[in-house]
């Protein structure tokens, strides 16, 4: 059974009369038949939690600097009027004892906690986000990551890979960014997609008539996933892992890279589907910088004269992460220089960084 943590907020101009404010709430919690306990808070205001019917649980405190803090704790399938109604009455009483003192008040809808349905995630640059999650279509853990397809009323299916958003069927923009937001012509061209379990980029590369696509994804169920729960995002080009005009491999993308390169294959574009920029900025203490390298260096060794690689960055705030990147870039096995482009993908709800780069 989920809690519901109901949070009411009063940030004021100087620190209230404690003894007066204490005294003037009393009858609040009376009504709603709270026992109180007051706890020694080391000089630092007042602080007290209440216990009431139905396991509610609550916490108030004000601070020494001026602020009023009111936490409330309910489980799911409480009379949601009654905890509106101590919410409402504890509101009105504050506004009445702190009159003239109050610079804001700030009053926020529940946080679930513990639900069925996870629906809270972290941006890249550490904000929380509510999705309106309301199914999990899918969930299964491959030898690699545990895979996710929830339900968003606005965003439709979201694909979730080991906690991350990663795609969501309302995300063409990220797809149309990564391929080079329409200034590329891919008629006849070969493309490599490195990742891209969710068939996105496939299936919008295929309708450009490539001569060839090689898609390379290690992880057979985001395949699975996606081909029966993405199909907004993926439509049939998942059905079958080999088309007209492209092919699936279900492998490793590094040994796969490294093999094209010694045999002296070559592509107009390679897309990398394959991870974000990390956000720490230390390469030495994470593996993720290296491995970013590594496929770095062995794509561009098979980028044909003239060719692009595509890439996502990271958040647009993750600015010391960005620029580590693009030191990165300067260090490769042979020269390079590089555009980015900012693009906004609904259901990330932040702005997204997308790189393209070239040979000098």
């Amino acid at each position: 059974m989920a809690v519901l943590h109901y949070t009411l907020d009063f940030k004021l101009r100087a620190p209230a009369d404690v003894s007066a404010t204490v005294r003037g709430l009393q009858s609040v919690f009376q009504e709603q038949e709270m026992t109180e306990n007051v706890h020694d808070s080391v000089g630092h205001g007042y602080l007290a939690t209440f216990v009431g019917k139905n396991g509610r649980f609550a916490i108030l405190r004000m601070h020494s600097h001026g602020l009023v803090t009111f936490d409330l704790q309910c489980l799911e399938g409480d009379d949601v009027a009654q905890v509106d109604n101590l919410l409402n009455a504890l509101e009105k009483k504050l506004k009445a004892l702190l009159d003239g003192n109050i610079q804001r008040i700030k009053r926020l809808p529940a946080l679930i906690r513990g639900s069925d349905v996870d629906c809270y995630w972290p941006t890249a640059d550490g904000r929380l986000m509510e999705y309106d999650i309301d199914e999990v279509v899918y969930e299964k853990d491959s030898a690699y990551q545990n895979i996710k397809i929830l339900h968003s009323r606005q965003f439709g299916h979201i694909l979730i890979l080991n906690g991350d958003v990663n795609l969501a069927e309302s995300d063409l923009p990220y797809t149309q960014a990564i391929m080079g937001s329409g200034k590329e012509h891919y008629a006849g061209k070969e493309v490599l997609i490195l990742g891209g379990g969710d068939g996105g980029i496939l299936h919008e590369a295929v309708k450009l008539k490539p001569k060839m696509i090689t898609m390379v994804e290690i992880d057979e169920l985001v395949i699975d996933g996606c081909r029966k729960h993405m199909r907004k995002t993926c439509g049939n080009v998942l059905d079958n892992l080999k088309g007209d005009c492209y092919e699936v491999l279900v492998q490793d993308c590094v040994p796969v890279l490294k093999k094209f390169a010694e045999q002296g294959r070559t592509f107009d574009y390679v897309i990398n589907d394959l991870t974000a920029v990390p956000i720490s900025t230390a390469p030495e203490e994470d593996s993720t910088w290296e491995f970013l390298r590594l496929i770095l260096d062995l794509s561009i060794r098979v980028l044909r004269p003239g060719g692009k690689y595509f890439t996502q960055g990271n958040c647009v705030n993750l600015t010391d992460a960005l620029s580590e990147y693009e030191k990165l870039l300067g260090r490769l096995s042979c020269k390079v220089d590089f555009s980015k482009e900012v693009v906004c993908v609904p259901s990330y709800m932040e702005l997204w960084v997308f790189y393209t780069i070239w040979k000098k």
